[in-house]
């Protein structure tokens, strides 16, 4: 299908509240949190809506209240520059992360290595089949890491699924030679509790420490008993990464009883997730901190010592937060943005029900010094326009804007598509630009959308779930001066100092 690229504007805070939504409204108020992982292998059949509500949707759509099925529009200050759909791989696009002129690109089927030295024009340089959810990716040097979490037959890349109720499922990291891009070489492989859903490295000059994020959700799983309250810490030699290891498991939520610590979750806090580890971390390594998203908390702690985090300050917001999902510091250290990860990213959670702040990013500020640190709520942000029914849409994964003096961020909200927000005043966000696709259907809910937007060296690039890379050029006077700013190299999860 081709797609109608235009900059037509749409209108703001509008949308269609249907019974559907108000429904969801309900159950994620009234019962336990429908805060699942990430969309699976096998992702469920599109939920159907009535006809009245496809109606409505087809209403809006004719109003201009919300985009076409597959329309694309965009603000005056975004330019969408290529789309380079999906190939070989056919599972849910994943993360991103970024090495000279390279971009890697995470399939659940496996990763896709593109050249973006031409961002017009990105070519595919490799693709590596090895299946097993959600192959969250990093790069460091010559490595590549990916994460699994789904049961696997066993560690290579021509495992099958099986239950995970097997004694024999392999779940956890896998470690690739990069440097010979064109040709991938799988080198190693080490077993985690519960799997990896997300990695972050912690790198040096002679080792990658590997910091794996994954949770409990049942324990009728052999390999994945509470409590897991805690990360794997995987210690990789760069010369010699088939030794690689986990040296540690630091338990971030101490407690008694079966579950440890953490929040509790349902019926205590109702909404909320349970915390049975986290979902993902981002490290500062200049500034030897941590921020983690760990389901029902988000803690602030110390790397200083790699192998032995300590957490410094642990927050919940049981009101509004569901799910914590990601983390974001700013570049002066002083500000964490948490996201809230509603319907486990496969729900409609952009409209009038849901409302401005659920579903959101929290922003906090990190006040204090050393181990006396505190997070200290400001405000939330959502995007300003709401979205059909049949679109999940939920605050993701995003990445800094570096201009100095100034904290901005693009980030993905899958079916919400891409914005652009200034929190320079922690209490007063507000979005600089947008990019977004129409829904993929008007008559029943179906994933997709941007899984990451991230800024690096002068462009964005977005992992669409279903229509693949796309790559976008911001014009703004706020965000120009970040043209500047030049990476060897970027985990968005390893934050770098920008600056330095």
């Amino acid at each position: 299908m081709t797609l109608l690229s235009t900059s037509r504007t749409r209108r703001r805070r509008l949308g269609v509240a249907t019974a559907a939504a108000g429904l969801l409204a309900a159950l994620l108020t009234a019962g336990p949190a429908v805060a699942t992982p990430d969309p699976g292998d096998s992702p469920a059949a599109p939920d159907r809506v009535s006809k009245s509500e496809a109606a409505d949707i087809k209403a809006a759509i004719d109003s201009g209240e919300i985009p076409g099925k597959d329309e694309i529009v965009h603000s005056a200050n975004i330019e969408h520059l290529a789309n380079v759909p999906k190939d070989a791989l056919p599972g849910t696009n994943s993360d991103l992360a970024f090495q000279g002129k390279f971009a890697f690109a995470g399939n659940y089927d496996g990763f896709r290595i593109f050249d973006i030295s031409n961002p017009k024009k990105p070519k595919t340089v490799a693709q590596v089949l090895c299946p097993g959810s959600q192959n969250d990716i990093s790069v460091s040097g010559d490595l590549l890491f990916l994460s699994t979490d789904s049961s696997r037959s066993d560690n290579s890349c021509a495992s099958t699924t099986q239950p995970a109720t097997e004694k024999s499922s392999w779940e956890g990291m896998k470690i690739f030679d990069i440097s010979d891009m064109k040709n991938p070489k799988y080198v190693a492989a080490v077993e985690t509790a519960c799997g990896s859903h997300t990695n972050t490295l912690v790198p040096e000059r002679k080792n990658v420490y590997i910091y794996v994020s994954s949770y409990s959700p049942s324990a009728s799983f052999p390999d994945c008993q509470p409590p897991h309250d805690g990360i794997s810490v995987i210690k990789v030699p760069r010369k010699a990464p088939e030794k690689a290891k986990i040296v540690n498991f630091p338990v971030l939520f101490p407690g008694e009883g079966p579950d440890g610590g953490g929040n509790p979750g349902s019926p205590t806090n109702p909404g909320v997730s349970k915390t049975t580890g986290c979902h993902d971390i981002t490290v500062l390594p200049e500034k030897e901190l941590a921020a983690g998203a760990c389901m029902g908390d988000g803690i602030l702690f110390s790397i200083k010592d790699p192998e032995n985090p300590k957490v410094i300050d642990q927050v919940q917001d049981n009101v509004n937060f569901a799910f914590w999902h990601s983390a974001t510091f700013n570049q002066k250290a002083n500000k964490v943005i948490f996201t809230d990860e509603l319907g486990g990213g496969g729900a409609a959670t952009c409209n009038a029900a849901i409302g401005p702040n659920r579903g959101a990013d929290g922003i906090y500020d990190i006040v204090g010094k050393g181990d006396k640190r505190k997070l200290v709520f400001r405000s939330y942000y959502k995007i300003p326009r709401h979205q059909a029914d049949t679109e999940n849409c939920v605050a993701h994964n995003g990445s800094l804007i570096p201009v100095k003096g100034k904290d901005l961020m693009v980030q993905a909200w899958y079916q919400g598509g891409i914005s652009v927000w200034d929190f320079t005043n922690s209490a007063k966000p507000k979005e600089v630009a947008y990019f977004e696709r129409g829904p993929l259907s008007t008559d029943a809910l179906t994933g997709g959308g941007s899984w990451s937007a991230y800024y690096y060296n002068g462009y964005i690039y977005s992992n669409d779930m279903v229509k693949g890379f796309d790559v976008l050029k911001i014009s703004d006077r706020l965000t120009d001066p970040a043209k500047k700013v030049r990476l060897k190299e970027l985990n968005v999860q390893t934050q770098p100092d920008y600056f330095d």
